[in-house]
């Protein structure tokens, strides 16, 4: 579960009209819980559940006050800190595994940016594509080793385990090898073909943009 801060904790200065205040010691992570929604309005670097508001990066909190609005809250990343996958951010991961419910993955970049450090995440069958989602089998879908575009949907259970999506067209496998070694070819949305023995497998393939191609 996210950890609140006890009282007295709070690394931000609180009211007053103007730019926002922060500290930039001992930052705050991802999946912390900041506020209740009732006493401040979501900024950047955070989102809501449950009537709470909770950072979605690592970084130093930051409140604003406006007229007599709700102050506005947003997490503000140190420039040399770890870049965090974020909910709505498009990632570039590698299968590690599959079974009948889900693949199990690890995040490699979060948009065209290199992870320090890599953070296991799951596509489950449900999130795998967007229409006849009772008819999807996962292994038809990915392979271990398979490098795959999916976009971010949830912190999950917990802090390093993302849920990730794969529903929209621009999303899925973007590179897989076959059995003989080889990079396979996209030969339609759900199948890919070995160029030397033209064995064709499954896969759920993206509609690649241009701007994810550096793998």
């Amino acid at each position: 579960m996210p950890r609140t801060r006890p009282a007295g904790s709070e690394r931000c200065v609180r009211g007053g009209p103007g730019p926002g205040l922060r500290q930039p010691l001992s930052p705050y992570v991802a999946g912390e819980r900041l506020c209740s929604t009732e006493e401040a309005t979501a900024g950047s670097g955070t989102y809501t559940r449950h009537g709470f508001i909770f950072s979605s990066l690592a970084g130093c909190l930051e409140r604003r006050n406006e007229d007599n609005e709700l102050p506005v809250v947003s997490v503000v990343r140190d420039s040399e800190s770890q870049l965090l996958p974020n909910v709505g951010a498009v990632v570039t991961c590698k299968v590690c595994s599959i079974n009948s419910r889900f693949a199990k993955v690890h995040i490699l970049y979060v948009g065209s940016t290199p992870l320090k450090s890599t953070f296991r995440g799951t596509i489950r069958k449900e999130d795998i594509r967007a229409t006849e989602k009772d008819k999807v089998e996962v292994y038809k879908s990915f392979r271990p080793s398979d490098i795959v575009l999916a976009k971010v949907i949830s912190l999950g259970d917990a802090q390093s385990n993302y849920l990730l999506s794969t529903a929209e067209n621009e999303l899925g496998v973007v590179v897989a090898r076959s059995e003989a070694g080889v990079q396979m070819v996209p030969i339609s949305w759900c199948e890919m073909q070995c160029p030397r023995t033209h064995t064709k497998e499954f896969r759920k393939v993206a509609r690649v943009q241009p701007q994810f191609l550096q793998t």
